[in-house]
């Protein structure tokens, strides 16, 4: 099988962390092929990034989708644009925040998302909520600004180990969830450190990717994720207009 990574952000050396970190995990026969959009923020911090990523990102699903790819990550641990792409593609798409989610609920009673920013907690706290995970998890924000985890003179590991350590102090947390698609690399030596299952995004919706494609499922066209309806689109976004199916 063929699953697309496509970073919703223009930073290619974080699409090369995430398809590295997915073709680790990744079974034998499946074929990781990698995309960073072409347009749209450096790095996705908050709602604004977020919304402004879309159109790159469903542009880079609409190509991988056509070239025959057999579903799709988004690599963004915000899960930005997940909906509109499920709207938009026949194959399966899914996210980190929520494939991440669903794999800790299945090891530990409690787990902690350790993030970025604390704009970036709000968010996913929500999204976790959304999950049906609300009463199972917390969120921490680590303070460290998405491109600082580039740097390893940044501070940026210091800080996320203090944030981890919390968690499993004050949390109670019996499992650590990597709250970034940029840390997707730190979780072997993570899980080293500190002796409890620590969960990648990227490596959590692969597997639940190519079980999708394996069982045969497609996300359903009825109802909320149905294609959607041809209608003029104007401006920038003329190129998006749906096509009839």
């Amino acid at each position: 099988m063929r699953i697309l990574i496509v970073n919703p952000n223009t930073t290619a050396s974080m699409t090369e962390k995430a398809a590295a970190a997915a073709r680790v995990v990744a079974g034998h026969g499946t074929e990781i092929i990698a995309a960073t959009s072409k347009s749209g923020p450096a790095s996705i911090e908050g709602h604004y990034d977020g919304a402004i990523a879309v159109p790159g990102l469903l542009a880079e699903i609409r190509k991988g989708e056509a070239a025959g790819a057999d579903a799709a990550i988004i690599a963004c641990f915000d899960d930005t644009g997940l909906e509109a792409a499920r709207a938009l593609a026949a194959i399966p798409v899914v996210g980190l925040c929520e494939s991440a989610a669903m794999t800790a609920a299945l090891i530990a009673q409690r787990f902690t998302v350790v993030t970025t920013l604390e704009r970036s907690r709000v968010l996913l706290e929500n999204l976790v909520r959304r999950y049906g995970m609300g009463d199972r998890a917390k969120v921490r924000a680590a303070d460290i600004p998405v491109l600082e985890l580039e740097d390893a003179a940044s501070g940026a590991l210091g800080k996320l180990r203090g944030q981890i350590e919390r968690a499993l102090d004050e949390d109670g947390a019996e499992a650590i969830v990597l709250g970034c698609a940029g840390m997707a690399d730190l979780v072997q030596s993570l899980q080293r450190e500190y002796g409890v299952p620590v969960i990648d995004g990227v490596s959590a919706a692969v597997k639940q990717a190519e079980a999708l494609v394996a069982q045969g499922l497609v996300t359903s066209k009825r109802g909320s994720y149905a294609s959607p309806l041809p209608k003029a689109y104007t401006g920038a976004m003329e190129a998006f207009a749906p096509a009839r199916r």
